[in-house]
């Protein structure tokens, strides 16, 4: 896709959502400044997760300096891992820093996108019409909550929400709250509570592997250090400990058997052994499964405040819900006046429910059933000039995604740069790209740690890890520039 020297060309861009990946879109939109662009954004402010997320103790678990804009540094982060509110006002910060409310219409959920006649066509939920050259999908991975289908939910008498629709109306001081899920977040509600509620009880199906993750807070004169001197904070963002760390987790992944993969397990293991004191508590904390085939949990003091006399951990299934607390498979009840559902996302929507019509009626339902994938996270076949941040199959692990959407998008303004210079109307994928790289992708992902005999949302419809099974720097290499072979450019 080598560029002409034609008059550069104007597109029409659309992009849908205004969370990480959509001030990503617009930024680097505006800095080239050679096309008319519009973000539409489903609710009243950007943010994304970060906005929809305001649960007690909600905590980034990737260095704070990681989790960064490239080209935004931020010398005020409090800690070495951020909290939510932070993360949520430097997103705001950002989208002040370059003016982008002006390219931005709030409470416009796109509905409808339907490639017709060399466009796209798109409608949102208020009526509002509008057409593009090119779309990009910046609609995130975790946006669609996933309520539990246990029997008796809509029996309890308490307050009960989950924890991505906190409801902050509802007093928690002195009150017993459960926590339903094992997950980062209800690992991180739980320490939060610890000592607030008069009783927390952590409801899990199973316990999850717990990384011992220090998180101190940056001094005034460390924030003063990196206002004068930007460089300190690329030290600690491309510092050789992170950076190492990356690799090392994403090589053990490749290879359950590799020197990584037995390291991470025996910091983990060390971790349960010396930090519960109680060894009844401490076998009850104990995964069945492998470390990292589940998400790794990151926190710097859960198996301290499980430990705590106000707190309890009840492991095992859920027979019912009643009006006054958990039942659970074993008979016992869990009384509680507050429940929480930490129970995660529907993480194989991505655009949905949008409906997305591709060339010659070509439906996205039909073509992710039964589970969705993405070449690098970004292009499907029979979709021309549309193009995803984070779509699927892309890396998931932990580390930062915006370091892959940086990546992803330098990769699409590749695809751009042949729709501007004139060179073509339409970028598209063609299928056996796709299909040779599902083969390559599903045959390496069965192998992973994730791929070890857990049950996780990392896994799709068909039992197969999503995420991108390969390492790191294999992310980074394919996503420098496109293959001319792997598109089709229709004039």
């Amino acid at each position: 896709m080598a560029s002409t020297q034609s008059a550069p060309k104007s597109l029409r861009i659309v992009v849908i959502g205004a969370g990480m990946a959509g001030i990503l879109a617009a930024t680097r939109l505006l800095e080239a400044g050679k096309h008319e662009f519009v973000v539409y954004e489903k609710a009243d402010r950007v943010g994304g997760t970060w906005r929809e997320n305001t649960y007690p103790g909600l905590t980034c678990d990737v260095p704070a300096h990681a989790y960064t804009y490239s080209f935004a540094p931020n010398p005020e982060w409090s800690s070495y891992l951020s909290p939510g509110a932070e993360i949520q006002r430097y997103f705001e910060s950002v989208a002040e820093k370059y003016a982008l409310d002006k390219f931005m219409q709030f409470g416009q959920e796109v509905t409808r996108c339907e490639w017709k006649n060399g466009r796209w066509e798109l409608e949102t939920a208020k009526g509002l019409k509008d057409t593009a050259d090119v779309v990009i999908a910046a609609t995130g991975v975790l946006h669609h909550p996933s309520t539990p289908d246990i029997p008796g939910l809509d029996t309890f008498a308490g307050a009960c929400f989950h924890s991505a629709q906190w409801d902050h109306s509802v007093a928690l001081d002195g009150k017993r709250v459960g926590i339903i899920g094992s997950g980062s977040t209800g690992v991180q509600i739980v320490s939060a509570l610890a000592g607030r509620a008069s009783k927390v009880i952590h409801i899990q199906r199973t316990p999850q592997w717990i990384m011992p993750t220090p998180n101190d807070p940056y001094t005034e004169e460390q924030k003063a250090a990196f206002r004068a001197n930007p460089a300190l904070i690329d030290e600690i963002r491309y510092n050789e400990a992170y950076t190492s760390a990356v690799r090392r987790f994403t090589e053990a992944i490749i290879d359950p058997d590799s020197s990584q993969m037995h390291e991470i397990e025996a910091i983990v293991q060390k971790n349960l052994e010396d930090s519960i004191k109680d060894p009844v508590l401490r076998e009850k904390l104990r995964p069945n499964y492998r470390a990292a085939c589940k998400r790794l949990i990151y926190s710097s003091d859960y198996y301290q405040k499980v430990q705590r006399p106000d707190v309890e951990v009840a492991i095992g299934g859920i027979k019912q819900i009643e009006p006054n607390g958990v039942r659970m498979a074993d008979g016992s009840l869990q009384e509680v006046d507050v429940l929480v559902l930490a129970t995660g996302f529907h993480a194989d929507r991505f655009v949905r429910p949008m409906r997305l019509i591709g060339r010659d009626g070509a439906d996205i339902d039909s073509r992710w059933s039964p589970s969705p994938s993405a070449y690098l996270g970004i292009t499907v076949p029979g979709f021309p000039n549309f193009f995803m941040i984070n779509g699927p199959t892309g890396p998931v692990g932990n580390f930062s995604l915006i370091d892959i959407a940086e990546r992803q998008w330098g990769y699409i303004e590749h695809l751009l740069a042949a729709l501007e210079s004139g060179e073509a109307r339409s970028v598209e994928l063609k299928e056996e790209t796709l299909r040779a790289y599902d083969e390559r992708r599903i045959a390496a992902a069965r192998k992973t740690i994730f791929g070890s005999g857990c049950n996780s949302w990392y896994l799709d419809a068909t039992g197969v890890p999503a995420s991108w099974p390969w390492s790191y720097d294999a992310f980074a290499e394919q996503t420098a520039k496109p293959r001319d072979e792997d598109y089709v450019c229709a004039a």
